[in-house]
């Protein structure tokens, strides 16, 4: 143990004992002293507040719960350095949390009900007051662990039931209206912030040029709108992707176009890139500033009269990057979504002559800002290989992402019954979470000299993260972790990356990227 936290502890410790000779002496005089002899005074009389009416709890008297409540203190503090256990920390937060409350409720009584002062209750007030404030003080990090172990205990036993029971598109539609609203809010940021916060050098990188607070992003998909963009670094995101945008606006595929697999942790996908097109979107965040590097993913319009041919699609690719160009944004990279398994027609990027075409065309531009090629899983090694063989030829391209959502309905990670009932679409989550590793692992050891790799998929945990790093991603992107864990997840990932990393000797987390491709 520290110096400094061994101090820490036997000052909590001398509180302890000096609240606990306060309420004792106060439980002294209620059983073997008249009360009238009690402390009297100009701030008041001790005697007539520990002979009122509220001076009982069931026949017990509060100064003797107040020694109790000391004791039990005492105890707290010594089993949490003892035993180096955060449920004893948790446990004292609440139990020191619980003597503030009473202790307030009690002043007030003196104050305005019973309207006369014991100066020895009142320096009880004071001192769990002072406990209070330096247990969260000192354990800051425990604390706010403790936090979000709430906010997923509420999220878990409330929101979540609720959410999933409403139909998954109008939650997604109230959850962009809000998510947009509390972002506007400069208080509600701050609130947040206070509540998500962490950041720590370990996982803080610089990528391209561009630094990242933290590599958990969330990725393309959620977003469509940008309602998210000034909320989400309060929350503990490290970055995001608006999108997938097109140059053309699209209302997206036939309802129904989301779906959950609560057993198979997963969420059935068919928007078909549903957005408003690339000259609404850049009218909207050409006004905005960013907190965190945030991409913008662009594709293909949906549409078979505008981009049916292989030649209409690239030129419609072309153009949305151009007006992208044009608009002169702060965004900090773009992707190039070629991989989205729900648009019509029989357009593809993934043959090498076709994707070499469209990456000729863009490259074209000159683009100047990071560009990440978006990446099919459903696709065997082979012709991944023969796609990065195609990607790395166009130094332009800073990376890939593995990848997109999975097609394969006989993955074994889905749970039958679920998936039988499913409708049309594509699935997110845990079925993509072994494929997408798998290709990352290959990505890495092959490409990995020429290539940054983004792992996207699956991501639930920070063990899961942290399997997709050790395998050679550098940044990690999410969505349906947070739906199915709740938005403290993020923060909670960050937290546990810092300790995977430290618990396996690593200073940084660079040293730990691809250690296992």
């Amino acid at each position: 143990m520290s110096n400094r936290r061994s101090r820490f502890k036997f000052i909590l410790l001398f509180f302890v004992i000096v609240g606990v000779i306060d309420t004792g002496y106060l439980t002294y005089k209620h059983f073997f002293q008249p009360i009238g002899i009690c402390l009297a005074g100009p701030f008041g009389d001790c005697g007539k507040v520990l002979s009122s009416e509220y001076s009982m709890l069931f026949g017990v008297p509060l100064a003797l719960l107040g020694m109790l409540h000391y004791l039990w203190m005492g105890t707290l503090v010594w089993l949490s350095y003892s035993l180096g256990s955060d449920i004893y920390k948790r446990f004292a937060f609440i139990q020191s949390a619980l003597g503030v409350v009473i202790s307030l409720y009690l002043t007030y009584l003196q104050f305005f009900v019973i309207k006369s002062l014991c100066p020895y209750c009142l320096f009880s007030a004071l001192l769990s007051v002072v406990m209070y404030v330096l247990i969260r003080k000192e354990w800051h990090d425990e604390y706010k662990s403790f936090i979000l172990a709430k906010i997923e205990l509420g999220y878990k036993l409330f929101a979540k039931p609720l959410f999933f029971i409403l139909p998954p598109e109008w939650v997604h539609e109230q959850a962009m209206f809000w998510g947009e609203l509390a972002g506007n809010i400069s208080w509600k940021r701050a609130s947040l912030e206070f509540m998500y916060s962490f950041k720590h050098p370990a996982i803080k990188q610089k990528i391209a040029g561009i630094t990242f607070e933290n590599p958990i992003g969330l990725s393309a998909g959620y977003d469509y709108m940008s309602a998210f963009t000034q909320i989400l670094p309060s929350i503990g995101f490290g970055f995001e992707t608006v999108g997938t945008i097109s140059n053309m606006p699209f209302e997206g595929n036939k309802k129904p176009r989301l779906g959950r697999l609560p057993l198979s942790r997963s969420l059935l996908v068919n928007k078909g890139f549903r957005n408003p097109g690339a000259d609404v979107t850049i009218k909207k965040l050409k006004r905005m500033s960013f907190e965190f590097p945030l991409g913008i993913s662009i594709g293909k319009t949906n549409s078979i009269e505008i981009a049916g041919t292989q030649k209409d699609a690239v030129s419609d690719v072309v153009e949305a990057f151009k007006k992208f160009q044009k608009g002169r944004l702060k965004n900090a990279y773009y992707e190039l979504n070629i991989s989205c398994p729900n648009l019509e027609g029989g357009v593809s990027f993934y043959p090498s002559n076709e994707l070499n075409a469209l990456l000729n065309a863009v490259g074209k531009l000159k683009i100047k800002k990071p560009v990440f090629v978006k990446m099919p899983i459903e696709k065997s090694d082979t012709e991944v290989r023969a796609m990065l063989d195609v990607i790395v030829k166009h130094k332009w391209i800073t990376g890939v992402i593995f990848g997109n959502l999975q097609k394969d309905r006989k993955d074994p990670s889905f749970v039958q019954d679920e998936i039988l009932t499913a409708g049309v679409g594509n699935f997110s989550g845990k079925p993509t979470f072994r494929r997408s590793n798998e290709l990352i692992k290959l990505a890495y050891s092959e490409y990995g000299k020429k290539l940054i790799i983004i792992g996207c998929g699956g991501v639930f945990t920070a063990e899961d993260a942290y399997r997709k790093i050790r395998l050679g991603a550098t940044l990690i992107q999410m969505i349906t972790g947070m739906i199915f864990e709740g938005p403290q997840r993020i923060t909670q990932i960050n937290r546990g990356l810092v300790d995977l990393l430290q618990a396996d000797g690593y200073s940084h987390i660079s040293e730990a990227v691809g250690v296992d491709a």
